[in-house]
């Protein structure tokens, strides 16, 4: 899968989170389970069965920093034979030509920014991010800004296996 359907993967994704938060469609995507710090959430759109698992960060650097709130998306899209997509929403717009680093125990992941966002470009580096992620405890994610501030998440990584395993079942 190329970085352009990554991106628009991702937009679809992002416009259910929002929808989550806007009272008028806040029943745009339900709540199916919460596993440890993460949740599974499924819309069932008119054409397209969109899930994923998300989690907020447990800390961030710097505390004062002035952003949106961020995620951690593990998405599937069964339709298009979309299993397990990683994505995060930094909060703000990402410094174009800059990296961001995903790093969990002694392993490190780079990711492609896009807008507020940062994807995985190469599937075969995200499996092995999932399978980090399956084995650690905790995740950190750093990225700079536009305005050049850098920023750290740290993301706990309980209830993450049981979260991937309730999207590859309850995701059908």
């Amino acid at each position: 899968m190329n970085s352009n359907t990554y991106v628009r993967h991702f937009a679809v994704v992002l416009a259910v989170a929002a929808g989550m938060s806007c009272a008028g469609v806040a029943n745009a995507a339900k709540l199916i389970e919460k596993n440890g710090d993460w949740s599974l959430f499924i819309h069932d759109a008119a054409q397209k069965k969109i899930c994923f698992a998300a989690s907020q960060p447990a800390e961030s650097s710097p505390a004062d920093a002035k952003r949106d709130p961020v995620y951690f998306y593990i998405s599937a899209w069964p339709k298009d034979g979309v299993k397990t997509e990683v994505s995060v929403l930094l909060g703000y717009p990402i410094k174009k030509g800059s990296d961001v680093t995903v790093s969990i125990g002694g392993a490190s992941f780079k990711l492609f920014p896009q807008d507020d966002k940062a994807f995985v470009a190469d599937p075969n580096d995200e499996l092995k991010l999932i399978d980090a992620m399956r084995r650690g405890n905790d995740m950190k994610v750093a990225a700079t800004s536009e305005a050049g501030v850098v920023t750290e998440d740290s993301f706990s990584l309980r209830g993450v296996t049981a979260s991937l395993k309730d999207l590859d079942q309850k995701c059908e």
